[in-house]
C-alpha cells in the first residue's frame, strides 16, 4: 500500500547480536502487564520505592515505564553496587521492593534479611530462585 513501516518504540541489541524490538502498541502493553505485577503480585502502592539492580537489559527499560505507571518510584542501582552499597540503600531509601537480574540475586541475597522494609523481590530472567518472583512467568 506504500506506507512506511512504523519506527519501533524500543530497539535493543547486545554484543551477541540478540536483538528485541517493540512497538509503541508492545511496549504500552508490556508495560501494563508490569505495572500489574509490581501492583498486584509485589503488593505495592503509589508511592512505594523500588530498588533496581540490573544489567541494561529490555526489563530496566520496561520497569522503568511500568514503575511510572503504577506510581512508584524507581530507584536504579548499577550491577557493580557492593553488598554495603545496596544494603545503605535499602534501609535509606525505606524500598518495598527490590529487582535484580537471576544471576546478580545470590549477591544481593546476604544483605537483604536485614532490611525491616522490604516486602517483595523481583527476578529477571529464566532462573528461578526461593522466595523471589519471576518477571517473565507472572507476565
Amino acid at each position: 500500500d506504500g506506507r512506511k513501516p512504523a519506527n519501533p518504540a524500543f530497539w535493543w541489541v547486545n554484543d551477541e547480536e540478540q536483538e528485541v524490538k517493540w512497538t509503541f502498541e508492545e511496549l504500552g502493553s508490556l508495560s501494563r502487564k508490569a505495572a500489574n505485577v509490581l501492583s498486584e503480585a509485589c503488593g505495592l502502592q503509589r508511592g512505594d520505592r523500588v530498588i533496581a539492580v540490573l544489567p541494561r537489559v529490555p526489563e530496566w527499560w520496561l520497569l522503568n515505564v511500568a514503575c511510572m505507571r503504577a506510581g512508584l518510584v524507581l530507584i536504579p542501582g548499577t550491577s557493580q553496587l557492593t553488598a554495603k552499597d545496596i544494603s545503605y540503600r535499602l534501609q535509606a531509601s525505606k524500598a518495598k521492593c527490590i529487582i535484580t537480574s537471576d544471576t546478580l540475586a545470590p549477591a544481593l541475597e546476604s544483605v537483604l534479611p536485614g532490611s525491616q522494609f522490604l516486602k517483595s523481590k523481583l527476578i529477571v530472567g529464566q532462573g528461578s530462585r526461593d522466595g523471589w518472583l519471576n518477571l517473565k512467568e507472572l507476565l
